[in-house]
């Protein structure tokens, strides 16, 4: 390619590029111009719709309403605000789009996007203004269809409070002065609306309903509410105050310290609270009545869980005040002797005094325990604690005091065990010598042509094991570790040489067979007869496992099968 072309494709793709850009950018400020322009036409249409029909309807509709001076003040000052929207804040508005027009046809979108920003803040302040002065109007416009219908509703519910206060007049003997003062003012409210709707005075009104429905919603709590707290209060706690008073002061007859439930200071408080309570009753003020009422008869309920369980405490309390004297005097007993026994004990057992240590613990957890039992059993004389927190304090000794019992079982057993270990140990003792007799007396009955060397030095062992756990029972004191060691020690040994003794036998006599069996075979077969002299020879050299494996081997060259047999043979003996 010449260089001549490749210039001319350079500046083409270089006019190329700069067309895009600028069509790019064509594009871009047209977009925003067409942006510009709806906002533009969008405040202008929220403008126009400030001062809507509807509020020139609203504010119209209020002059024939005007029948006193309140109403007259409050139309005047309604107008007042719509001429400032009208031609104070709307045109200013209008001035400002003005010169957001110019900015639009001067292309200064920088600072057109300021200026609509703020004619958008400015126009929502307006449409405020102007949305709040339609819903006053409004209020006043419509006041009187909204109040007839409130009015009414309340008429339904009045006359349903009324009915059920005649049905059950009975019922609201205590409060029928003041519910039927309450009536009576509402009678005359109802009355009221009337007249004030009459005038006009749609200001005065919308008080007259709301004090309407005060006095209708609290009427109505009233009635719903007044016959259960007159009998909470008149009739159900005041049983349970005599009933638990009367209970109180004979369980105290009967030894019982009740200071801690606190009952006569609980009594008094309750029943200034119920007389709190009818005192605003009387007024028709039962806010959190009933919540109070029921709180003060779930506190007189535990009252009678707690009376249950002073009696339950002071059965555990005596069941344990006889139990736990037993206890501790047959443990102080059982381990006083221990103590004057425990001076032998340590000698002949050679025992340290760290072994021994917890002996004299126990004695003083015992002296403990009956000091705190005496401690126990004199405030309980006194009077001065409840049974509750006896029975408790019993409960928590009478663990302390088990502990202890197991402590002392623990030391028994383990000093107790010293002496049936020796006499356990010299039990042993003539059970090994007779095992090991039984030994040597087998291996004698079975003439052995040769006794293996390793069995004479098990043999070895094993009376020398027992010649030193004699030496240890025989020794003052005994130690009764080391006792137990050479016990075992012995015992592993001598049944070793009794199992030694046993397979030398048993393997002696088995080679021994084989050897006679196979003999029938000798003179039909060379292999068999080498391998019997073969087996002969190791037989009369002591090494009879070895014997018993060649003679099978030679057998089984004539008579396959017979190792399986004679092993098997030779495994069961």
């Amino acid at each position: 390619m010449s260089p001549e072309l490749l210039i001319v494709l350079g500046i083409f793709y270089y006019i190329i590029t700069i067309a895009t850009i600028v069509g790019i950018l064509v594009f871009m400020q047209n977009r925003n111009k067409k942006n510009f322009r709806k906002q533009i036409d969008e405040l202008e249409r929220d403008k126009n719709l400030v001062v809507s029909a509807n509020l020139i309807a609203e504010l119209n509709k209020v002059e024939p309403l005007v029948q006193n001076s309140d109403m007259l003040d409050s139309l005047s000052i309604w107008q007042e605000r719509f001429r400032s929207i009208k031609e104070e804040d709307v045109p200013k508005v209008t001035d400002e789009l003005l010169e957001a027009e110019d900015l639009y046809n001067q292309k200064d979108y920088k600072e057109l996007k300021n200026k609509l920003s703020s004619i958008e803040l400015e126009l929502y302040y307006i449409k405020t203004k102007a949305n709040y002065l339609l819903e006053e109007i409004k209020g006043i416009t419509l006041s009187e269809e909204k109040n007839r219908e409130t009015i009414t509703k309340l008429k339904a519910s009045y006359r349903e409070i009324l009915q059920k206060y005649q049905n059950k007049k009975s019922d609201y003997t205590l409060v029928s002065q003041p519910l039927e003062l309450q009536f009576e003012n509402v009678d005359k409210l109802f009355g009221a609306f009337e007249t004030a709707m009459e005038k006009k005075a749609y200001q005065e009104v919308g008080k007259i309903v709301k004090a309407i429905d005060d006095l209708v919603g609290n009427l109505k709590l009233v009635i719903e509410e007044a016959p259960t707290i007159i009998q909470l209060g008149k009739n159900v706690i005041p049983k349970k105050i005599t009933d638990i008073t009367t209970l109180s002061k004979k369980m105290e007859k009967d030894g019982y310290n009740l200071d801690y439930l606190n009952i006569p200071y609980n009594v008094t408080e309750s029943s200034k609270k119920i007389t709190d309570i009818f005192q605003r009753l009387n007024v028709l003020n039962i806010e959190d009545s009933i919540f109070e009422l029921k709180t003060m008869i779930d506190y007189f309920d535990s009252i009678y869980n707690d009376f249950d369980k002073e009696k339950i405490s002071r059965k555990i309390y005596n069941d344990f005040l006889r139990s736990i004297l037993i206890k501790i005097t047959k443990l102080t007993k059982i381990n006083n002797a221990l103590v004057k026994k425990l001076k032998d004990i340590k000698y002949s057992y050679d025992l340290s005094d760290e072994e021994v240590e917890v002996v004299f613990k126990i004695k003083e957890e015992l002296a403990n325990e009956r000091t705190e039992y005496d401690d126990i059993v004199e405030e309980g004389r006194k009077k001065t604690s409840s049974y509750s927190h006896l029975g408790k304090l019993m409960e928590l000794l009478n663990v302390k005091v088990t502990k202890t019992e197991e402590m002392l079982d623990v030391a028994l057993r383990t000093l107790g065990s010293l002496k049936e270990d020796e006499i356990r140990a010299r039990e042993q003792l003539d059970e090994m010598k007779e095992i090991l007799g039984e030994a040597k007396r087998g291996m004698k009955s079975f003439k052995l042509p040769f006794v293996p060397e390793h069995y004479f030095v098990e043999l070895g062992e094993a009376t020398e094991a027992i010649a030193n756990m004699v030496a240890e029972l025989e020794k003052t004191p005994i130690s009764i570790k080391i006792l137990n060691t050479r016990v075992d020690t012995a015992r592993d040994l001598v049944l070793k040489v009794y199992n030694t003794t046993k397979e030398i036998i048993k393997t002696a006599k088995m080679a021994e067979t084989a050897i006679v069996y196979g003999n029938r075979y000798r003179p039909i077969n060379k292999e068999v007869d080498s391998g019997l002299s073969k087996a002969e020879k190791l037989f009369f050299h002591g090494d009879f496992k070895s014997s018993l494996e060649q003679a099978i081997n030679a057998i089984n060259v004539i008579e396959p099968g017979i190792y399986k047999k004679l092993m098997d043979e030779y495994q069961g003996v």
